[in-house]
């Protein structure tokens, strides 16, 4: 078990005093559950669905906003587990604090991988014109996905905190380094999706 990585510092405190505030009670409304269980638990399955539907039948303009969105995501999940890594804070339950609704694994809570990822999409998706209302969307309906985790036990809400500044990072290197990586990732990917989805193009099926 992760020994906590921060003491009763004032911080910390405050940390678990929002916890308590934000935690599910002993025994949670049902239409309460179902929704924090769906926030916490499956709604990430959208972000791999809207990139790959997006690289699929999008535009130019959308397929390069999804490239740079994946990109973000990427990037925020490699400094998420590096921060995970350097600093292991323990998820309430380790502490035994609150009630725990979900079943998860005993890692470092801090930030939490799921918002990382589902902001750093949502900040990649808005730094293209074409889809900033998306990403808008996906990004305020990241705090419901955060006010969730918190609720069902495995997330501390400065977690959330770090997981929004991560995103934001990985969303302007994503953003920044394009010209790097953009053009050659384009061509690639373009390459592989007229392989792979070539009977279905020349249907109309797909845009090409």
């Amino acid at each position: 078990m992760l020994a906590p990585a921060l003491h009763a510092t004032p911080m910390e405190n405050l940390n678990h005093l929002m916890f308590t505030w934000l935690n599910a009670p002993e025994s949670p409304q049902g239409y309460a559950l179902f929704a924090a269980v769906f926030l916490a638990e499956w709604l990430i399955w959208a972000v791999p669905i809207y990139l790959g539907v997006g690289w699929l039948v999008g535009d130019r303009r959308l397929r390069v906003s999804t490239l740079i969105a994946s990109m973000s995501g990427l990037i925020g999940l490699v400094i998420a587990q590096a921060l995970g890594s350097a600093w292991p804070h323990p998820r309430p339950f380790m502490m035994g604090m609150g009630h725990q609704l979900v079943a998860h694994v005993a890692d470092a809570s801090f930030p939490s991988d799921h918002l990382t990822l589902w902001w750093a999409v949502a900040f990649g998706t808005m730094t293209q014109r074409c889809t900033r209302s998306t990403g808008l969307a996906m990004a305020l309906t990241g705090v419901a996905m955060a006010w969730a985790r918190i609720y069902v036990g495995v997330h501390f809400p400065f977690d959330m905190l770090g997981a929004l500044a991560v995103a934001g990072v990985s969303a302007c290197l994503s953003w920044g380094l394009a010209p790097l990586y953009l053009s050659a990732t384009y061509g690639l990917t373009q390459r592989i999706r007229l392989y792979l989805f070539s009977a279905l193009i020349r249907r109309g099926w797909v845009r090409a």
